[in-house]
C-alpha cells in the first residue's frame, strides 16, 4: 500500500475513532453526566460442532458499517479452528478481542480458538463489501469450513 493511502486509511481511523469518542461524550453530557453508550449488537458464531462436522454456524453474518459489534467466537468441536478473515478484519476498526482473560488490542486477522475456547471480538465495521470467512487449517475449507461476512452501508440495511 503506498504511503499515501496509508496515511489515508489512518487519518480515516482516527476520524471515526474521535466522532465514536465525540458521540460518548455528548450522550454523557446530554443524561446529565451518567454514560450511556450505543448498545452493542451481539452476535455468536461457533467454530465446527460437538459432532466434529466443519463448518461455521452461521456461515454467513451481515454487519451495518457505523455499528458496534460484540462477536463471540466458540469452538465445541473436539479440535482447533480458525476464524480467517483478513479482508474482513481491515475494513473495521477494532476495539478489542478478549480470550482467556487477555485482552489484544491492534489488527486482528486470524483467531485461533483450541477446543472449548471462546473469544470476544468488539469491533465498529466501516468498510462495505462482502468477505471470505475460512479456516486456514489443511483441508478444513475443502471439507466446507468456509463462510461469508458482509458489511453493508448504513442506509443499505
Amino acid at each position: 500500500m503506498s504511503r499515501l493511502a496509508t496515511g489515508f486509511w489512518n487519518w480515516r481511523q482516527l476520524l471515526v475513532s474521535l466522532v465514536f469518542s465525540l458521540t460518548i461524550v455528548l450522550g454523557i453530557t446530554a443524561n446529565g453526566g451518567r454514560a450511556i453508550a450505543a448498545p452493542d449488537v451481539s452476535l455468536t458464531v461457533h467454530l465446527g460442532t460437538a459432532a466434529g462436522d466443519l463448518r461455521f454456524e452461521p456461515a454467513q453474518v451481515k454487519f451495518m458499517a457505523g455499528q458496534r459489534y460484540r462477536l463471540v467466537l466458540d469452538n465445541p468441536s473436539p479440535e482447533k479452528h480458525y476464524f480467517t478473515a483478513k479482508d474482513f478484519a481491515d475494513g473495521l476498526w477494532t476495539q478489542k478481542v478478549q480470550a482467556a482473560g487477555v485482552e489484544v488490542k491492534g489488527a486482528i486477522h486470524e483467531l485461533e480458538l483450541k477446543p472449548g475456547a471462546i473469544a470476544e471480538w468488539v469491533f465498529v465495521p466501516q468498510r462495505p463489501g462482502v468477505y471470505e470467512l475460512h479456516c486456514a487449517i489443511a483441508g478444513h475449507a475443502e471439507a466446507g469450513m468456509v463462510g461469508q461476512l458482509e458489511i453493508v452501508a448504513a442506509g443499505d440495511a
